[in-house]
């Protein structure tokens, strides 16, 4: 990849924006070169869990467009209660890992860094469903994001240290393969953040209760995580407050209680948190402009990826070429990473329709921005 620099430009607008996007920030032994982030979307291209050729040139083409980070798909770990698909990858197995080696190649000679995220989905397996089809669905208490307890059941103390290791030797995989890091899916009612919410953590034992009881088992996990791998190795945590087709509940009603649950797990070797948001400009808290990657890196000192609609909608589009200032708009963005609120910006659906997504903006070519078709969820373009 060629290094994209800030266009000389007529809008000072788009000039701001190619200048602070292009910035690089630092995640433990990782430097990535600029503010921008590919997020994880999962994509259902890979026939028994291998990603192949489609998959290698859907990475590198981002990268070479100036993604700074790729973050996967999510990727199953090697348990056999962690997915529900055969065409999703999986992160074990030896031709799983060869895929993935070629992949991390592909990105780096286009100039991009990339970590895999690591996968359990917990609760929401149905039993019967590849690629394990006899293994059951498993979480904290048996119970499924709507309440009920469906034909899964609680995890016992074997089932909690197989879940560990599998993610351990995924990042151990991960390392020894070329991978930049790893990033570990505990948001959105999967299996981790089953552990984290009140709503399917009913357990009565050291993993259950208080808030920074629930984050007992996933501390745990992150802490075998961050012994498995080296000590520059970046492990990111994705997390959010609300849940599939639950939009409404939250992990934490206040910053004290969000501090309870994030704390323990900055302690056990997170080294950057990924706030997951529908709508990266909405204040998290009453009483704060501050969104939750804001107030994740306000509240554990850990750099902060922000996520949610960057790039979606005519309007975003339109405030590049300073046609109006909606709330979402470039400049809302860009003040907040000023300020250092947040330190990434992750993009999802506007670079699955637009691979030269990122090019475009760090060259300042907002104009040429394609706005969003949910086609493009159906190609790897």
């Amino acid at each position: 990849m060629t290094v994209t620099e800030p266009a000389a430009s007529a809008d000072p607008a788009a000039s701001r924006a190619a200048e602070i996007l292009s910035r690089p920030v630092t995640i433990n032994g990782l430097t990535v070169p600029n503010r921008i982030v590919m997020a994880p979307m999962t994509r259902r291209f890979s026939p028994g869990g291998v990603p192949g050729e489609d998959v290698r040139s859907y990475y590198a083409r981002r990268a070479a467009a100036g993604v700074g980070l790729i973050v996967t798909e999510g990727t199953y770990v090697g348990h056999e209660s962690a997915g529900q698909s055969d065409d999703i990858p999986r992160f074990h197995g030896e031709d799983q890992l060869a895929g993935w080696a070629r992949v991390a190649a592909d990105v780096h000679a286009a100039g991009g860094t990339i970590v895999p995220q690591l996968w359990h989905i917990g609760m929401a397996r149905k039993q019967g469903d590849p690629p394990f089809a006899d293994a059951p669905a498993v979480g904290p208490s048996g119970i499924r994001l709507d309440g009920t307890e469906g034909t899964g059941r609680a995890m016992t103390r074997t089932d909690l240290d197989a879940v560990i290791g599998a993610f351990a030797e995924a990042a151990t995989a991960a390392e020894r393969i070329g991978f930049d890091g790893v990033e570990l899916h505990g948001a959105h009612g999967y299996l981790l953040d089953q552990f984290l919410w009140a709503g399917t953590n009913r357990r009565t034992d050291a993993y259950g209760g208080a808030p920074v009881a629930r984050t007992k088992f996933v501390a745990e996990l992150v802490a075998a995580v961050r012994e498995a791998v080296s000590p520059g190795f970046p492990v990111i945590f994705r997390y959010s407050q609300w849940k599939l087709e639950n939009y409404d509940v939250r992990l934490a009603e206040t910053p004290q209680e969000l501090e309870a649950i994030l704390a323990p797990l900055a302690e056990a070797g997170v080294d950057a948190f990924h706030a997951s948001t529908r709508r990266y400009w909405v204040p998290e808290f009453d009483g704060s402009d501050l969104n939750l990657a804001g107030w994740t890196r306000k509240l554990t000192g850990r750099p902060a990826i922000t996520v949610g609609s960057v790039g979606l909608d005519g309007d975003f589009v339109r405030a590049f070429v300073g046609e109006g200032a909606p709330v979402q708009g470039i400049d809302d963005l860009l003040d907040r990473l000023e300020r250092d609120e947040f330190d990434l910006v992750a993009v999802g659906r506007a670079l699955l329709q637009d691979p030269q997504w990122a090019a475009k903006v760090l060259s300042g070519r907002f104009t040429d921005l394609r706005p969003y078709d949910a086609a493009a969820t159906r190609t790897l373009s």
